[in-house]
């Protein structure tokens, strides 16, 4: 085990890509951070930003052919991820590392019993017999709140509804009491109060057993008050990094004040009109030679369009990848004196 509050994960320059007929598609380019234990934190962007291509790295989930992790370091409580054999990631996968997939409709199995597919997992990891098995299943269910647990625990996934099965997903990653959560898109197709309920859930797991969570959404509602620190992604590379308090106040990249001024904000004049970052995602198989936010950037000068942007240290621990991010975090300071 990694020391309390040491760094659990360490990504280095991560690159992963796919080929294509279209040509390479770089869904990761040139990532890295680290995540200490115990520490929750944030992924977020726009759909096709690299966000879940980059945890399905760290899981080594990514299918051989089309896509292959071409670079960069995934170090897991001092164990290097890529220099695994099958076998050994198998054991740290699911045991160690957890995932919570994004569409809980397509992750559970339609043919097998709830009991079953949690079952599998402690049988599996934690060398459960039958019936010990089959009582931790219905503890975990307990755990993530399933009412009357011991009959449900026989049903098939057709049976729950969508949150519900959200649930047992949860459950079934948590099994093992994993060092490290990975949540993509937990939320997503559930109504607002289930969707409080997970976070809280994510949230008092995290408390009871210490585990480290990445949280991968496009939504920066649900990062505000989970995260300790926020990634913000676009075009497979990291964009900004900052505690999640600082990006908040004070952004340093006009993408991220697109998306922060994205979110519905219930002081929102009736009438007018939510702001939206005009465009679309760019083609990450054709990205413009200079910063690939450029054509959609209301800042944009010549030097954007020609060279690629710098990644800029605002403070130890907030960095922005602009031409313009001092004067975009200068900008922010003062719009924020001036609220």
């Amino acid at each position: 085990m990694s020391n309390q509050n040491g760094t659990i994960l360490s990504v280095t320059n991560l690159k992963t890509y796919f080929q294509t007929e279209d040509g390479v598609v770089k869904a990761v380019d040139g990532i890295t951070f680290e995540l200490k234990k115990g520490e929750t934190l944030g992924i977020v962007g726009e759909s096709g930003s690299g966000k879940s291509v980059t945890n399905l790295s760290i899981m080594r989930l990514i299918p051989e052919p089309p896509g292959k992790i071409v670079d960069g370091d995934i170090i897991f409580d001092g164990i290097d991820v890529r220099k695994l054999s099958i076998d050994e990631i198998r054991k740290i996968r699911g045991k160690r590392i957890a995932m919570i997939f994004q569409d809980p409709m397509t992750s559970l199995n339609p043919f097998l019993k709830i009991s079953t597919q949690l079952m599998e997992v402690t049988q599996l990891h934690l060398k459960h017999s039958k019936e010990q098995a089959y009582q931790h299943a219905i503890k975990m269910l307990e755990i993530v709140g399933i009412p009357d647990a011991e009959s449900r625990v026989n049903s098939y996934p057709h049976e729950f509804s969508g949150g519900m099965r959200q649930r047992v997903m949860i459950a079934m990653a948590l099994s093992c009491e994993p060092e490290l959560l990975i949540a993509d898109e937990p939320t997503t197709a559930l109504d607002v109060t289930i969707q409080a309920q997970i976070l809280e859930l994510i949230k008092d797991l995290k408390t009871k057993l210490g585990t480290s969570v990445i949280l991968i959404t496009h939504d920066l509602g649900v990062v505000a008050g989970m995260t300790e620190k926020i990634i913000v992604m676009y075009a497979g590379k990291v964009f900004e990094i900052a505690p999640t308090a600082e990006l908040f106040a004070t952004p340093a990249n006009p993408y991220t004040k697109g998306l922060l001024k994205s979110v519905p904000d219930p002081a929102h004049e009736q009438g007018t009109e939510l702001y939206q970052i005009p465009g679309l995602p760019p083609d990450v198989a054709h990205l413009p030679p200079g910063c690939p936010f450029s054509p959609r950037c209301e800042k944009a000068q010549d030097i954007c369009v020609r060279e690629y942007p710098p990644f800029v240290q605002i403070n130890e621990n907030h960095f922005s990848l602009c031409h313009f991010a001092k004067e975009v975090y200068a900008e922010s300071l003062k719009e924020r004196e001036v609220n």
